[in-house]
C-alpha cells in the first residue's frame, strides 16, 4: 500500500470513466463514492464544457468541483465562471484559418455553443445531452472558451488539418489534434486542466487521465494513473490500468484504503 499527502482526485471523463460517451458505470460511480467517504474530495475534468459534464454524472457528486473545456470553465457550488476565453483579435485569426480551409466547428460560450459541422458527426452526439443550452450564431456567443474543429472542406485531407493545427499554434493556442476522432482542439493561451487546478489553488491531487490533453494533469499529479495505453503519456503514467470498468473501479478504491491506513498528513 502506498501513503499520499493529496486528498483531492481529479478525474478525466471520456476514456477514463465514460466509455460510451453518455454514462458512467455504476461499478466506478460507487468507488468514487468510496473515496469521497475516506475524505478525498472529487474534481471533475473534462474537455467537455460543464454544460456537458452534468448530464454524464447525472446528479451524481453534486459537491463536486467540475473543470471543463480542458481548464477554460469552472463551476464550484453549481457557479459556472469563465476562468479563459479567447480575445477578439486571436479569435479573428482563427475564424480566417477556419474559413481559409473551409473547416466545420463547435465553439463553446460559458453555456451556449454554435455549430456548423454535419448533423451525423459523432462530436453531436455529445453535445448539450441535457437539453440545457441554446444552439447560436458564434457571433452570438458572450465570450468563446473552447473551439473544436471537425472537419474541413476535404475530409480526406489530413494535411489541411494538420496545417490548421499548425496556424492555431502560430496563434499562441494550445492545441490538441485529436488524429484518432479526426477533430482539433483549440483553447485559449496555455489553457489546460492542470492551469485551472492551480488557478484554484489545488496543487497536490491524485489524476486519471487517457488522452494528451491529460499529460499535464498527469506530469504534475502525485500519483498519475493512465487509463488505457496512449503512448503520449507514457513518460509521466505511475500507474497503467484498462479501459474497463471492473479494473478502474479496482484502481479508485486503492485510494480509500490507501486514505483508511495510510499514516496522519503530520507525520509524513
Amino acid at each position: 500500500m502506498f501513503n499520499l499527502r493529496a486528498r483531492t482526485v481529479v478525474f478525466d471523463i471520456d476514456g477514463t470513466l465514460c466509455f460510451d460517451g453518455r454514462t458512467i458505470d455504476d461499478r466506478i460511480l460507487a468507488a468514487i463514492d468510496e473515496c469521497r467517504q475516506a475524505g478525498f474530495h472529487a474534481v471533475f475534468a473534462s474537455a467537455r464544457p460543464v454544460r456537458d459534464l452534468l448530464p454524464v454524472l447525472d446528479g451524481a457528486f453534486p459537491s463536486a468541483t467540475l473543470i471543463g473545456g480542458n481548464g477554460s470553465l469552472v463551476s464550484v457550488d453549481g457557479q459556472v465562471r469563465a476562468r479563459a476565453a479567447f480575445d477578439s483579435a486571436t479569435l479573428g485569426a482563427l475564424m480566417d484559418a477556419v474559413e481559409r480551409y473551409g473547416a466545420t466547428y463547435l465553439a463553446d460560450g460559458p453555456w451556449d455553443y454554435a455549430y456548423t459541422g454535419p448533423a451525423d458527426h459523432p462530436i453531436r452526439g455529445r453535445v448539450d445531452q441535457g437539453n440545457l443550452a441554446n444552439r447560436v450564431d458564434i457571433a452570438e456567443l458572450p465570450e468563446v472558451v473552447k473551439f473544436l474543429v471537425v472537419g474541413t472542406a476535404d475530409t480526406a485531407d489530413t494535411a489541411d488539418m494538420a496545417e490548421l493545427a499548425e496556424a492555431g499554434r502560430g496563434l499562441g493556442l494550445t492545441v490538441n489534434h485529436h488524429l484518432d476522432e479526426g477533430i482539433i482542439d483549440f483553447a485559449p493561451g496555455s489553457t489546460t486542466k492542470w492551469e485551472a487546478l492551480k488557478w484554484m489553488g489545488l496543487s497536490e491531487y491524485v489524476a486519471f487521465g487517457n488522452d494528451i490533453n491529460d499529460f499535464d494533469l498527469l506530469r504534475n499529479a502525485e500519483r498519475a494513473v493512465r487509463v488505457g495505453s496512449h503512448p503520449g503519456l507514457d513518460e509521466v503514467a505511475q500507474v497503467t490500468v484498462a479501459a474497463d470498468p471492473e479494473a478502474l473501479a479496482a484502481e479508485i478504491s486503492l485510494l480509500a484504503e490507501a486514505a483508511r491506513t495510510s499514516l496522519p498528513a503530520t507525520a509524513l
